[in-house]
């Protein structure tokens, strides 16, 4: 069973096509990671899913419910948190969270026990009277995604949820995300991180408005064609134009970290023997870097 399923979902403003023709198929209690460089069309999608914006064309539903004709279905059984927390700085930490459950017509003892369980999530149960605005952005992110799920939502929307706080949040963050997973909340989450999109059951690469990968993180890595050949360099860049300017042959070259990554046919791997390189299997990031390439090719054909 699919909790998100969208056919050719597009959405447009004016003549720029935003999102272009996107088909998804999220597993119900998966962990969905959805990549792509800012203005690629991440948080365009997550707002059609969640019924915030009516899509250009296409079709899509969310819990079986359809997004353009049951939007207020849908949002009664989603939640959805935004890199801006949407929180509110002149409420206390408790405040803010009796809002949201006011919002989600929480009340009684069901609203006190579920607020206490976000308080307890989130670290915060000696800090409930502290303004919100004082919580440095690891609390925030935590408070937010706590008044984000006090519904106990079947399916929770992220979108850029990690951005602009450190590792160790970053961390903590992801450990709760894998709690509500196995609980059996479906998780759509949008990231710039390729550290976390490795520990998504399904990832989905969008590059100018067009999914251009769609598969596990394994299986993405596997179809990566030859092989990856990394080469340790004091000046990457230097070693880049060396090696173009010989015209060696190679599938594709880049400078990665302190390293050059190159791509190529076994049997171009020989024409390398001059150099102290090793063959490594692939991140996400170099096959981000394939498929991005070859969109750009197929764009410009």
């Amino acid at each position: 069973m699919y909790a998100v399923q969208t056919k050719e979902l597009t959405r447009t403003f004016g003549s720029f096509v935003a999102v272009d023709k996107v088909t998804l198929n999220i597993k119900k209690g998966s962990i969905y990671g959805f990549l792509g460089p800012n203005g690629s069309g991440k948080s365009t999608t997550i707002r059609m899913l969640c019924g915030i914006l009516g899509p250009s064309s296409g079709s899509g539903t969310i819990l079986g419910y359809d997004i353009a004709t049951e939007v207020e279905q849908i949002k009664a059984n989603i939640g959805y948190m935004s890199q801006k927390f949407s929180l509110y700085d002149d409420l206390t930490v408790m405040q803010n969270l009796e809002f949201y459950a006011g919002m989600y017509s929480l009340t009684g003892t069901a609203k006190e026990q579920r607020i206490e369980e976000m308080l307890t999530m989130a670290g915060l149960t000696e800090r409930r009277g502290e303004l919100t605005v004082n919580l440095a952005g690891g609390w925030k992110q935590r408070l937010a995604l706590g008044c984000s799920i006090l519904h106990k939502p079947s399916i929770l929307f992220l979108d850029e949820p990690t951005g602009g706080v450190d590792p160790k949040s970053r961390r903590m963050f992801w450990d709760i995300i894998y709690d509500l997973s196995v609980q059996g909340t479906t998780i759509m989450v949008t990231t710039h991180f390729m550290d976390e999109a490795e520990h998504c059951d399904e990832i989905g690469f969008i590059y100018e408005g067009r999914l251009i990968a769609n598969d596990t993180p394994a299986s993405l890595k596997k179809g990566l064609p030859g092989l990856l050949l990394n080469i340790p360099a004091p000046d990457p860049l230097e070693l880049l134009e060396q090696i173009v300017a010989k015209e060696i042959p190679c599938l594709d070259i880049y400078p990665y970290g302190t390293s050059i990554h190159v791509l190529v046919l076994p049997e171009q791997e020989q024409a390398f023997g001059g150099f102290s390189y090793q063959v490594i299997d692939p991140a996400l990031e170099d096959v981000f870097v394939y498929y991005v390439k070859n969109q750009r090719k197929e764009l410009t054909a």
